[in-house]
């Protein structure tokens, strides 16, 4: 028996659309000829000197305790925004902000963060503090930067992040298979691995 699919022929959807489905991510990913494996990374970690790495941690260690992490505002400015900014100080990637994209009626909207240096990295702010469904919606538009790009780069990659919790995704575009990185990453803890991580997936040497 052929399953009923999920997206309707002629139909617009946003990526936000996928944020807010309740279907399963493989089952979501199945529609545009994409599998959903989820396994550690073991991502490379970059080894240069990070000069600012503890004076952000200890900015956001003293914040932590007087904000509220229900407002997107607060994990966007407070917590996902400084990182990306330190990261670009370290690679002289290009960051662009609400990115628009169009590929296709069924994956268009805008891009939380992308960045681009020598690689390139995507960053999806997750709504709601909703990790799992904004891992969905990070993997959408993983699919749509792999339509729509002219880098012939093997692989994409990008991250969803809470503000205060951060998990990697791989788009293998030969295989046309996201893997799920079982690890997360959390701040301010874990921010010298995620700092390299996230420096190391952008530059050509880490």
């Amino acid at each position: 028996m052929s399953k009923t699919p999920i997206l309707k022929p002629n139909y617009s959807y946003t990526f936000r659309s996928y944020f807010e489905m309740s279907f399963e991510p493989e089952d979501i990913l199945a529609e545009f000829g994409y599998s959903l494996k989820r396994s550690s990374l073991n991502q490379k970690k970059s080894t240069i000197e990070l000069d600012r790495l503890e004076n952000l941690k200890s900015r956001i260690e003293e914040s932590l305790p007087y904000i509220s992490l229900t407002s997107e505002a607060a994990r966007r400015e407070l917590l996902i925004a400084p990182i990306l900014l330190d990261v670009v100080h370290y690679t002289q990637a290009q960051l662009r902000i609400e990115y628009p994209l169009i590929v296709t009626e069924q994956l268009k909207g805008s891009l939380d963060y992308y960045l681009h240096a020598d690689h390139k990295l995507l960053v999806v702010e997750a709504k709601n503090a909703d990790l799992a469904r904004g891992f969905t919606q990070l993997a959408v538009e993983l699919i749509a930067i792999d339509a729509w790009t002219d880098s012939q780069e093997a692989n994409l990659q990008g991250a969803v992040s809470t503000g205060d919790i951060w998990q990697f995704a791989l788009l293998n575009r030969e295989s046309k298979q996201i893997t799920q990185d079982l690890n997360l990453y959390r701040v301010p803890a874990d921010i010298n691995d995620l700092l390299r991580i996230l420096v190391a997936i952008l530059s050509r040497y880490g």
